[in-house]
């Protein structure tokens, strides 16, 4: 427990960080007037962060709508061959709250044959707050995967659900309530080391470290300062200064795709529709979790967007 609370307090006080290595937007971009919070048709989007990914090339044709683009990087990675990317892919679909669509992806990847795909499942019907989801949730606790039954465990009590407690009444005490349950009989459980490793990867879950989790801690390297940075920009997601959404803005273009992907989630946690330009740009990112955020991020923003439109009064 110890180790969890320094972690997330190292984290936390590295956010300052952020602002020292993100990417300076191009020097022609720099005049462009600095990003309101408030959306106005007469509004100037932010500049778009320095050396974007280049779109794939084709045939020349009229461009789809943005929507069908960020759908189509999203099936594409849910059903893509590797689990990894399946996991990022459907793990993305938490940032899309009340859309049937985003919650029967998820619920698909729930029963997918690997373990980090229906853990990344799971915890994004808990994100997108799917209360749909809880019973295909409360049969994921059963799963024979320690991280896949936490994860659900942690989806249920986020909607409110206290039979997420049965698990991690099981992890203390090594049986649950009701008398069923195998998480206990898993390898994880017998071997200390393992068991410590699974309570790491989940406790990344509760810390400004967010979503990015296990794949994001696999790149720390010693003298890294990049899993500090993602954690700064997922803090500063709360933060309504439009200096700050320009300094998100610009760390979506960092090298490192930690930075990206967790500028890119605090963007869309934000709200901001005006940041969709940037956004459309990182759909053809080369790394999964980066264009799979990207494609959430932009459907999140759209449909912001629309409910802003449609709310507007009439005039008489």
């Amino acid at each position: 427990m110890s180790l969890l609370l320094k972690t997330s307090f190292v984290l936390i006080t590295c956010a300052p960080l952020l602002s020292q290595q993100t990417v300076s937007p191009p020097a022609e971009t720099q005049s462009n007037p600095q990003v309101k919070e408030q959306e106005a048709p007469q509004q100037t989007p932010p500049s778009a962060p320095q050396n974007p990914p280049k779109p794939e090339s084709g045939p020349s044709t009229t461009p789809r709508p943005l929507k069908d683009q960020a759908w189509e990087v999203l099936r594409s990675g849910a059903s893509a061959d590797k689990p990894a990317d399946r996991a990022a892919a459907v793990h993305a679909t938490g940032l899309i709250p009340n859309d049937p669509q985003a919650r029967k992806m998820a619920e698909t990847g729930i029963k997918d044959e690997a373990a980090e795909v229906r853990s990344a499942a799971a915890a994004a019907l808990g994100e997108m707050r799917a209360r749909q989801s809880i019973s295909k949730l409360k049969t994921a606790t059963e799963d024979k995967d320690p991280a896949v039954a936490l994860a659900a465990a942690h989806a249920l009590l986020l909607l409110n659900d206290d039979a997420g407690y049965e698990v991690y009444y099981e992890v203390l005490t090594g049986e649950r309530k009701t008398g069923k349950g195998l998480l206990a009989q898993a390898a994880e459980y017998k071997d200390p080391k393992k068991l410590a490793e699974v309570g790491f990867h989940e406790a990344l879950g509760f810390i400004p470290f967010g979503s990015l989790g296990w794949s994001a801690l696999k790149m720390v390297k010693k003298g890294d300062t990049s899993p500090a940075r993602a954690a700064a920009a997922t803090v500063l997601a709360k933060d309504r200064d439009p200096k700050t959404t320009e300094a998100l803005v610009n760390a979506v273009g960092d090298k490192n795709w930690v930075v990206r992907a967790a500028a890119l989630e605090a963007l869309a946690m934000r709200g901001n529709p005006a940041v969709l330009g940037t956004v459309d740009l990182y759909l053809s990112d080369e790394e999964g979790e980066v264009k799979y955020t990207a494609a959430a991020t932009a459907l999140r923003l759209i449909a912001i967007k629309r409910s802003k439109t449609t709310a507007k009064p009439k005039k008489n």
